[in-house]
């Protein structure tokens, strides 16, 4: 998940936050933030590869596991998981690539990859690295933005996709968007849904420390919520503007970080236990959930964080992008609401383009909509590229 707001004087309308520095990274003497990769010290990370037993006859996921190896960044590798589905005659070259957020996997998008390759595409889901099948370092400091955008990028080469129609929602967007960005000729087509490429938008420099203090100051106010239940009900009821706190203080801090539970009630309880337990399965106890407990921390809003500079950069490429580009938010979401206003403002490929809002579902539309979502991106694919 990504975000709430934070209203803080003289910084105009409420901002949206996506980042904290709380875990994940340290502040050397100068106060300066010092990312680590996977590598610390020379020393390497523990990583762990959830055992295939966990996924035995998972309700609606029949897809043939598929794995590459990918650059960790050190010259060691990592194994993704990924899911590799096409009709025996695809209508054209594209490729679907579908990218899950936090603290999701694959298995969101099970209902979704049917329906695409009965419409004639190949579709390739990923498991992010930490998530699903794919292998997950024990060390939070292992997960940086820069490593995501370079592990994804990373298994486009390995697979050699081209001609990508990708679909983004959650941290799926902060990924892909940003590998889109600095690889635009494998992309021909994004669908980017609940999702957002934060960049320190709305927060001048000069009001930093005092933006900065104040999420601080009221962080350290708040008790680590039992569960997920009193972590929603704490963020929703929160009216200070920094609702989303509650969020990162569970995820960085609880005891009890049921990721089942997590994606039941943001999907307004709907889910059966059969499907809760899928959720739950890539993550068998608390080693396996550094990559998911960490993501919160690392969206960056405010200007001095690391990867501002390389999001700015990236929204200077899609101020530029002639190539079509889609909206299609849900009506019910509370974490992204409003935010596909800027792609269809400052993207010129969003322009004329069918964008769409999903009703009835809320964070993860995946999950609560499907249909209505691929319905959206097959319209969307209609069109001819330009050549």
């Amino acid at each position: 998940m990504l975000s709430g707001c934070l209203s803080v004087p003289g910084c105009g309308e409420a901002n949206t936050l996506f980042w904290l520095p709380i875990r994940g990274q340290m502040l050397s003497a100068k106060g300066k933030q010092t990312f680590f990769g996977c590598y610390l010290e020379g020393k390497q990370v523990e990583k762990l590869t959830t055992d295939d037993s966990r996924f035995k006859d998972l309700p609606e996921y029949p897809f043939a596991p598929c794995y590459a190896d990918i650059a960790a960044g050190d010259g060691s590798t990592l194994r993704m998981h990924y899911l590799d589905e096409a009709p025996a005659e695809p209508v054209s070259d594209e490729v679907i690539l579908c990218l899950h957020g936090q603290p999701s996997w694959s298995y969101l998008y099970r209902k979704m990859i049917p329906l695409f390759v009965a419409a004639g595409y190949r579709v390739v889901a990923p498991d992010l690295i930490g998530f699903g099948k794919s292998d997950k370092p024990t060390s939070r400091d292992a997960y940086t933005y820069a490593n995501h955008v370079a592990w994804l990028t990373s298994l486009l080469e390995v697979l050699n996709l081209n001609c990508i129609t990708m679909i983004c929602q959650d941290w799926g967007g902060l990924i892909g968007l940003r590998t889109a960005a600095e690889n635009p000729d494998r992309f021909a087509r994004i669908v980017a849904a609940n999702t957002a490429l934060p960049d320190a938008e709305g927060i001048a420099e000069a009001q930093f420390p005092e933006v900065s203090a104040a999420m601080h100051a009221y962080y350290k106010t708040l008790p680590v919520p039992a569960n997920a239940a009193e972590m929603f009900t704490s963020m929703v009821g929160d009216t200070s503007g920094m609702g989303f706190l509650h969020w990162v203080k569970f995820c960085s801090d609880s005891e009890g970080f049921d990721i089942g539970e997590v994606l039941n009630l943001s999907c307004g309880g709907a889910l059966s236990e059969a499907v809760v337990d899928a959720y739950r399965a890539p993550f068998p106890d608390e080693r396996y959930k550094a990559g998911a407990r960490q993501f919160p921390s690392l969206v960056p809003i405010i200007p001095d964080n690391p990867a501002v500079p390389a999001n700015r950069a990236a929204w200077a490429v899609f101020a530029k992008w002639q190539k079509p580009f889609l909206t299609a938010f849900s009506d019910s979401d509370p974490v992204t609401a409003g935010r596909h206003i800027r792609f269809q403002s400052d993207v010129p490929g969003a322009q004329g383009q069918p964008h769409t809002t999903i009703v009835g579902a809320g964070h993860f539309l995946q999950e609560q909509a499907p249909g209505k979502l691929v319905a959206a991106t097959l319209q969307f694919m209609a069109a001819k590229l330009n050549s």
